[in-house]
């Protein structure tokens, strides 16, 4: 490693990286896509991303594995969430073969910038496409870009696995039949005013109810929500509004085939915690985030613990921390080597 980087200190914050990749759509086809110094878009002021909010991201991670290789983690699935998010805004798609392609390319072009393993951080990439090109009317950009980059982003818990508290707020995340299941800027501008609030009250974000009826959650903060019943059931919203998380699908299939629970994608009503025995947000950024408590109202639920982790979210945790690093087999398909 020649970078000077205090591995052990790192954050979720941006560092510029040496290369990132480029993309340029322009009558009616991609070009080949260059790896590029310059960390700065430079861009039309009639673009459609600047004015109409048309462009979407991604989110996914490198690991350095145990035995020393780089894995990327199921970035087949962010490519199908990305094409997804763009046929939602009328935007050209990225190809599967494309856009993992362009994330192995800045991957290997900033190892410098990969954690160590053991260190646990990893390497944060953020694929994005923007509507660019002279334009002012509302309509579908003449133009699009396509870029990745990479940061260096460290352990997302530094105490370690530790509860955090939630507050229901009466704002929307997204409409209905909206954009909530796309991966677009304006569902994260539209969560800014609420998180603020939460935080402002001492919890650590907001939780979503559903935008027709109000009675479900949906999401946490920018995460997704999972709780464990009673009975050790795996239990997660389901609904046309919510973000597709990839993290929830890998725990949905790991809570089945490695812990033997039973998994369900169903309603989950504000006014019935007392169901569910633990509860958790997971994301790309945490993964997992337990959640000790849940403020509605005036009441104050409590789930497992507010300062321990349940034990079933625990493995959950370990069970997927341990694939992503290497330390435990992975099904099929699911990490892709950097070679």
């Amino acid at each position: 490693m020649s970078k000077n980087i205090d591995w052990q200190n790192l954050g979720f914050s941006y560092i510029k990286t040496d290369l990132r990749y480029r993309s340029h759509w322009k009558d009616g086809e991609w070009d080949a896509g260059v790896l590029t110094e310059d960390n700065c878009v430079h861009i039309s002021e009639g673009s459609t991303a600047l004015h109409y909010g048309q462009q979407c991201f991604e989110g996914l991670k490198a690991y350095r594995q145990r035995d020393g290789s780089v894995a990327l983690f199921r970035p087949d699935q962010n490519a199908a969430r990305m094409q997804a998010s763009c046929e939602r805004l009328l935007m050209p798609t990225i190809s599967t073969e494309q856009f993992i392609a362009a994330c192995v390319q800045v991957v290997k072009a900033n190892l410098d910038y990969l954690p160590p393993y053991g260190t646990g951080g990893a390497l944060y990439l953020r694929p994005y496409m923007i509507g660019v090109g002279d334009n002012l009317g509302v309509r579908t950009a003449p133009e699009f870009l396509f870029s990745v980059f990479c940061v260096p982003v460290g352990a997302y818990f530094k105490g370690g696995l530790t509860p955090a508290n939630f507050i229901v707020s009466p704002y929307d995340r997204a409409a209905p039949h909206g954009t909530g299941a796309a991966k677009v800027g304006g569902n994260y501008a539209a969560s800014l005013l609420p998180g603020h609030l939460a935080k402002e009250r001492g919890f650590a974000d907001a939780i979503y109810l559903d935008p027709q009826t109000h009675t479900k959650i949906e999401e946490v903060g920018a995460a997704n929500f999972f709780a464990i019943t009673q009975d050790d059931r795996f239990v997660t919203p389901q609904s046309p509004s919510i973000l597709p998380s990839i993290t929830k699908f890998s725990l949905l299939q790991l809570a089945r085939e490695r812990l033997g629970l039973e998994v369900e994608e169903g309603d989950i009503y504000i006014d019935q915690l007392d169901r569910y025995k633990e509860a958790g947000a997971c994301g790309t950024a945490a993964v997992i985030t337990p959640i000790g408590g849940i403020q509605y109202g005036d009441h104050f639920h409590v789930f497992y613990s507010e300062t321990e982790v349940g034990p079933v979210t625990r493995r959950l945790y370990d069970e997927l921390i341990g694939i992503q690093f290497g330390d435990i087999a992975a099904p099929e398909g699911w990490l892709v080597r950097v070679e």
